[in-house]
């Protein structure tokens, strides 16, 4: 593979042979950096220091220059709490539901692109890939309900269940279109459609899908939104009714893990919608004279990162605006805006794209 990597893109991978077990400990390090860095720094940027900023309160300021060090202090609490389990609990799937939603998570940045090769797969079917294990989710949170014996974690577990397959369908559809105009599902080629193609016959200097599919854009960042259970779509931990809904037994590092796979799937969506609708790891208007992803600088491998958590951080500063500025829906209300609204926008935004790719 490395050989023909460096037959297609010479001056980037050079021309020696890397053992596989390099080459595994390095993507395992490069997914664990781009899950948990995001993460982390979600945590610190939006949750301790914007919404203490909105909610005109003091944030942390103590554990480290301007509270940096607060969430390490916060792991170190969480890792020394009992690992504790209800009597009548099935343990062991019990202990197994975190783990799945966090692996999750690890399942879909594998297939998210920083740069033109620095990516740890390039599937022709990306897109496909991306939404079936973002589903995946959904298993760990109704199993943790379930299995935990506590019927407000059942409860819990059933709205998650619920609502999640309700904004599934809008976030497939609102993909559509994206795969549509690039005519491929493969996440390199839909970067590299915005970052050299035309917009429906008009030849401009690239094209980020949010101008053409903005429409699109919002459906995903709303279904995104539900699947991360924030508000105003957090029916399935509403504290004041259900005392945190599928995880009310879950204590010590347990609760740890289904903290860090809530902000760290915000990041990996926020990576996701950056290469669907913002260009990637690329910079439209700018690329002048670039035909194919063979002609982009072998730099752009160390720059690209660097642009997309630039763009996912941004998205991500929109997802937690929303969840600290709305207040909660009521179940009906969740799943009609979802299959009364969502739906039918998103199926009216895919017949027009199709029209259009036809004509043009």
């Amino acid at each position: 593979m490395l050989a023909q990597l460096a037959a297609e893109f010479p001056g980037w991978y050079p021309e020696w042979n890397i053992p596989y077990w390099l080459m595994s400990i390095l993507r395992v390090v490069g997914g664990l950096v781009a899950v948990l860095l995001p993460a982390g720094g979600i945590v610190y940027i939006f949750l301790f220091k914007m919404m203490s900023f909105m909610q005109s309160r003091l944030g942390p300021m103590e554990a480290g220059p301007f509270g940096s060090m607060q969430l390490l202090a916060e792991v170190g609490k969480w890792m020394q709490k009992e690992d504790l389990a209800p009597d009548n609990a099935d343990v062991r799937i019990y202990k197994m539901a975190p783990l799945i939603v966090l692996l999750s998570t690890f399942l879909l940045v594998v297939v998210v692109p920083f740069g033109p090769q620095a990516y740890f797969t390039n599937f022709e079917t990306g897109v496909f890939y991306a939404l079936a294990v973002a589903s995946v989710s959904v298993l760990g949170i109704l199993i943790a309900g379930w299995s935990s014996a506590n019927k407000y974690s059942l409860l819990g577990g059933l709205r998650a269940g619920g609502q999640l397959i309700a904004y599934e369908l809008p976030m497939v559809l609102a993909t559509l279109g994206v795969v549509i105009q690039a005519g491929s599902m493969n996440l390199n080629r839909i970067i590299e459609v915005q970052n050299t193609g035309e917009i429906f016959g008009v030849g401009w200097i690239g094209n980020p899908f949010i101008l053409t599919q903005f429409i699109g854009f919002l459906i995903f960042m709303i279904a995104v939104q539900a699947e991360l259970t924030q508000s105003p779509f957090d029916m399935p931990i509403a504290e004041s009714e259900l005392v945190s809904g599928y995880m009310t037994e879950y204590s010590g590092f347990r609760f740890l893990i289904f903290f860090i796979a809530e902000f760290a799937t915000a990041g990996v969506f926020g990576f996701i919608a950056s290469v669907l609708f913002l260009g990637g790891w690329g910079v439209p208007f700018t690329w002048f004279g670039w035909e194919g992803i063979s002609d982009v600088a072998w730099w752009m491998n160390f720059v690209g990162p660097l642009i997309m958590f630039t763009k996912m951080f941004a998205l991500v500063g929109v997802i937690m605006w929303v969840r600290f500025s709305y207040p909660r829906f009521r179940e009906d209300q969740l799943q009609t805006f979802a299959w009364k609204v969502l739906i039918p926008l998103a199926l009216a935004n895919t017949a027009a794209t199709a029209i259009l790719k036809v004509v043009f």
